[in-house]
């Protein structure tokens, strides 16, 4: 199959609403799915129901029982993330620190299976993330030399939140991945940041930027001419609520210590379609131009935060799988995904 369905555990239920990972890898194997993005929390939840021991081997015994419970369900794990907050670290006994992490995440991810880790830009204060992307590509060169120097390789996935405090577009993130010049370090674009910053804006009443169609189709035709599919590791799909009003400090989702993209971002994504849900984003825009100009073959991967997520209800699993398995449906039908695997198997026989 040239396409692949994969769906992150987060999107699934909350841990800390009390949603198991067992029982969401029963839920993504039931409608469909391939693999999953182990989020971090799940593991770590997992972690903590072992008796005894420190918390280094509990998390090293959880990602042995996380694989055993995803093979066990045909599953794969497509990588593990979020690796938080590295890049550009003002504090450099701090920047130590999160590469002795960095080390145990490719122990981690040796143990679960998977050879890729996602890397989201960081969105610490301004204080306490440089300015210098010179600074930027020299802690992303030293993370890839890690990720070389396993066995297995580990790779690292680059992606621009849209509110990251010195990345937060795709052409940010491209342009590091450039300057590292790794094998091991490639893109990871996601149809809600891309969109989330060129084409969405929630603090505004209109939920929309100043030109919202013309700066995305521009920013849409740079990502055609630029993009190497073969850098490009991992594909996330969400849309996003068109909110009734801004999201200032009157609003429900308003936080006074996150961005509004951020609080938007946590509270709102929805998946690819679900325009009944208040959806706007241009998600299939993006996708086409992934698939069909850039060329991407591989997963695609939905990673949906929702404020639904946190609820106790422990139908939530199942409702949300339901949804993205729709939501699948629908993707393969508007974006012509079996003509795609035709092809592609028409060219295999070549």
């Amino acid at each position: 199959m040239l396409y692949k369905p994969s769906i992150c555990t987060v999107s699934l239920g909350r841990s800390s609403a009390g949603h198991t990972l067992e029982h969401k890898l029963d839920m993504a194997s039931k409608y469909g799915f391939q693999a999953i993005e182990l989020f971090f929390e799940d593991l770590l939840d997992l972690a903590n129901t072992i008796p005894g021991g420190d918390p280094v081997s509990n998390q090293l015994a959880a990602a042995a029982i996380i694989r055993q419970l995803c093979d066990d369900r045909k599953l794969s794990i497509l990588c593990l993330q979020p690796f938080m907050h590295y890049e550009g670290l003002v504090d450099r006994d701090l920047h130590q620190k999160r590469l002795e992490d960095a080390k145990f995440w490719v122990r981690l991810a040796h143990i679960l299976g998977t050879d890729l880790i996602l890397l989201p830009s960081s969105f610490l204060s301004p204080s306490e993330v440089s300015p210098d992307m010179d600074v930027i590509v020299r802690d992303m060169v030293e993370i890839a030399e890690i990720g070389l120097g396993a066995s297995p390789v580990i790779r690292f996935a680059y992606e621009a939140l849209c509110w990251g405090t010195r990345v937060d577009t795709w052409e940010g993130s491209w342009e590091v991945v450039q300057r590292v010049d790794r094998p091991n370090f490639g893109l990871c674009l996601d149809t809600f940041n891309v969109a989330g910053r060129v084409y969405a804006d929630p603090s505004v009443s209109s939920g929309r930027t100043e030109n919202c169609d013309e700066a995305t189709e521009a920013s849409l035709r740079g990502m055609m001419a630029s993009v190497d599919p073969t850098k490009l590791f991992l594909v996330q799909m969400a849309d996003a609520e068109k909110l009734a009003g801004p999201l200032d400090s009157s609003h429900p989702f308003y936080h006074p210590e996150q961005p509004p993209r951020m609080s938007w971002s946590r509270n709102a994504r929805l998946f690819y379609g679900e325009s009944h849900h208040g959806g706007y984003l241009p998600v299939k825009r993006i996708l086409e131009v992934i698939i069909r100009d850039i060329g991407y073959q591989g997963w695609l991967s939905f990673e949906v935060f929702n404020r639904v997520l946190l609820e106790r209800d422990e139908r939530i699993p199942e409702t949300m799988a339901r949804r993205a398995a729709q939501s699948w449906k629908s993707m393969e039908r508007e974006l012509a995904f079996e003509r795609s695997r035709v092809r592609y198997k028409a060219q295999a026989l070549l």
